[in-house]
């Protein structure tokens, strides 16, 4: 019953922190490797750091840095 507990307790945990980085714009490189071994088997799955600059682009249109 404690182990059970434990493990819906890292569970929420574990969604919460997927939540928190999703509303302030991270992306989840976790989530985006498991899709592409589940859906895409045949497809090399980009780095981590290129994951990353890939979803900034996505995200301010190419403009990393300031504004102006």
């Amino acid at each position: 019953m404690l182990e059970q507990g434990l493990r819906e307790l890292g569970q929420a945990g574990r969604t919460l922190a997927q939540s928190l980085r999703l509303m302030v714009g991270l992306p989840d490189y976790g989530s985006y490797v498991a899709h592409l071994q589940r859906e895409h088997p045949e497809r090399e799955p980009m780095s981590y750091e290129d994951f990353f600059r890939e979803r900034q682009a996505a995200r301010y249109g190419g403009k990393l840095g300031r504004c102006c």
